[in-house]
């Protein structure tokens, strides 16, 4: 065996000008080359194309979340109305809190913020 049987073939490196004067030059090509580009745009930016794909998804995802915390809320406000169902403390605690009523003979006192 000798060295020199085992080397690798160069290939030419083509350059993107020698490319675009080749497409260029070339009918065929070119044409494919046009009509492969409008392809693409119409791929992207129609009605149906990525781009809207990609901003429905977003939108599809905000509204699963709104979805979720409304049925969080939801849910929040079902178990209030079942402990308020019966019980007088919590329908005492609500009143005071949430409307500022208060007992008879009881007086409010309300601290005032610092400036």
């Amino acid at each position: 065996m000798t060295g020199g049987n085992f080397y690798r073939k160069v290939r030419k490196q083509l350059k993107p000008a020698k490319w675009l004067a080749r497409v260029w030059t070339n009918k065929k090509l070119s044409a494919a080359f046009a009509v492969g580009f409008i392809l693409l745009l119409y791929a992207f930016f129609n009605n149906n194309g990525i781009l809207q794909r990609i901003r429905l998804e977003h939108a599809k995802k905000e509204l699963e979340e709104k979805i979720e915390h409304a049925q969080q809320e939801q849910k929040q406000l079902l178990d209030q109305s079942k402990a308020l169902d019966g019980d007088k403390e919590a329908i005492e605690k609500v009143a005071r809190e949430k409307y500022g009523m208060i007992r008879s003979g009881e007086k409010v006192y309300r601290v005032a913020p610092k400036k």
